[in-house]
């Protein structure tokens, strides 16, 4: 529909296909503009009451911004106005001395020779204006307000020259026109580029002369209302297309896509497809430059209303390599095509991303569950305190130092049967999921059948699997110098269910006896 519209007009029928009804579409009201597509401010001045003076305080610039059928007016009005009064005070001089009336007596002589009416006092002005002397008409030495009045329309006849003939040269040189080779889009687009949501115009330079020191602005018309209440009409704002980076220093010599990122600092920052529909604003575009064959300033301005932003579209590309040369395709300048945008606002966008994920949070059966590991580790370090006690200060010490040892063992083989133990139930759903799957199967039945059977297959898996259900939790919980000792293999005995002492020399097992 849209592009119906841009291309046919606003008033266009809609013709249904069964050919039974024929209804017209409902015309939108004409957006008034604050900028013109031509880059015309529609803007007037009235009421100035009193200020009207000050536009003839300067003339120059008066004259220069009016129209050319104006400037042709007072060109022709001023040039003839002063011939025709310069003419008649040279009449009027051949009229007081009286050379009127001798203008054909040879023995007389007048102020200005072959002067006798008005005509020829019109035709000797000329002349003596335009420098063209023809010799027939000149000015005597017997009349010295003939050579005044020469003096004065010399000095008058300068100074209007200057006047007019600058006022029209720089209307001509003015840079206005080269800013009709200056092309902008006829829409502008938002999609997203390197990831992120931009606005987005294209700018071209039709010459091949370039523009010296081109810089781009970019300026929101939009009315709105401040918490104070006070309205600002046609409030306007600032839109950055790269002036902290450079990107607005423009090298124009191919069409540029200009780009405006749309982030927490830009007047777009809540900004969605949806909210689009229901804006009123207006982008206001100026390239300025300086002209590379004249030298002087050239700024060319267009707008885009909110009609003229297309959201999820991106522009054709328009160059091509061609043999020694790139090659720019206008014929492209101003299409654009659709491609995937997200519908939803940057703002919206960021919100979303700013919400904590169920994941990251912890629950409270982890919590608990760390918790009674944390207490099975403490009683684990209570058990190594009391052996390195009774190591040192009780009975032990006076063992001799293979019941040492054997007794020693037998302690680690207590701290395994510990810690499978408190892991059985407190952490069966958690823990058990580290241990074999045989061992899980045994653990989740009851009995106390099953318990000893797990205690015999935990004695044949070793230390260190069964130490993995309590996680690196244990392990950092030790003294860093601390590590595990390596687990001695059950003898035949010990796992066929034998005592210790039927394996000591009969000395040792009566001295056992004995105390």
């Amino acid at each position: 529909m849209a592009a119906l519209r841009r291309k046919f007009g606003e008033d266009y029928q809609v013709v249904n296909t069964n050919r039974a009804t024929t209804f017209s579409a409902p015309v939108k009201k004409k957006r008034q503009r604050f900028v013109e597509k031509n880059g015309r401010c529609n803007v007037q001045h009235g009421n100035l009451g009193g200020e009207t003076s000050r536009y003839l305080s300067d003339l120059f610039t008066t004259l220069v911004d009016l129209k050319w059928r104006w400037n042709l007016l007072i060109f022709i009005l001023t040039y003839t106005i002063a011939w025709l009064v310069m003419a008649s005070m040279w009449w009027i001089i051949a009229y007081i001395r009286g050379d009127l009336n001798h203008g054909h007596d040879s023995s007389y002589t007048p102020c200005v020779a072959n002067v006798y009416n008005f005509p020829s006092a019109f035709l000797f002005f000329i002349e003596t204006e335009a420098t063209i002397g023809y010799g027939y008409r000149y000015i005597t030495e017997k009349c010295p307000e003939g050579i005044i009045l020469f003096l004065f329309q010399s000095l008058l006849g300068s100074i209007v020259d200057a006047f007019l003939i600058g006022c029209m040269f720089i209307k001509m040189s003015q840079p206005k026109k080269r800013a009709e080779t200056l092309m902008f889009s006829q829409d502008a687009v938002i999609s997203q580029r390197d990831g992120k949501l931009c606005l987005m115009f294209r700018v071209g330079n039709l010459r091949n002369s370039h523009m010296v020191s081109a810089q781009i602005r970019c300026k929101l018309i939009k009315s709105r209302q401040t918490p104070e209440g006070e309205f600002l009409p046609l409030d306007q704002c600032e839109l950055d297309v790269g002036f902290g980076t450079g990107a607005d220093q423009l090298f124009l010599v191919s069409p540029l896509t200009i780009c405006h990122e749309i982030n927490p600092k830009s007047p777009f920052f809540d900004l969605s497809q949806r909210s689009l529909m229901n804006e009123q604003f207006e982008i206001v575009v100026i390239l300025e430059g300086i002209v590379e064959t004249t030298g002087m300033t050239c700024q060319a301005r267009t707008s885009y209303t909110e009609d003229e932003v297309l959201w999820g579209h991106r522009f054709l590309p328009v160059m091509s390599l061609e043999e020694g040369f790139f090659r720019v395709d206008y014929s492209q300048f101003h299409s654009t095509f659709e491609v995937p945008t997200p519908p939803y606002s940057v703002k919206e966008h960021e919100e979303k991303n700013s919400l904590p994920s169920p994941l990251s949070t912890p629950t409270p059966a982890l919590t608990e569950s760390h918790g009674a590991r944390r207490d099975r580790v403490f009683s684990v370090d209570c058990i190594n305190t009391s052996d390195e006690r009774g190591r040192h200060g009780g009975a032990g010490g006076r063992l001799p130092s293979k019941l040492q040892r054997m007794s020693s063992s037998g302690k680690e083989d207590l701290q395994r049967k510990v810690l499978l133990l408190s892991s059985q139930h407190s952490e069966k759903a958690c823990s058990t999921g580290d241990l074999p799957l045989k061992l899980q199967r045994l653990s989740s039945s009851p009995g106390p059948e099953a318990e000893n059977r797990l205690q015999l297959k935990s004695l044949k898996v070793g230390f260190e699997p069964m130490t993995q259900s309590t996680g690196d939790l244990y392990q950092h919980s030790l003294h860093p110098t601390l590590s595990p000792a390596p687990v001695p293999m059950p003898s035949p005995l010990l796992s066929a269910g034998g005592r210790l002492e039927d394996n000591l020399p009969a000395k040792l097992r009566k001295m056992n006896a004995d105390r």
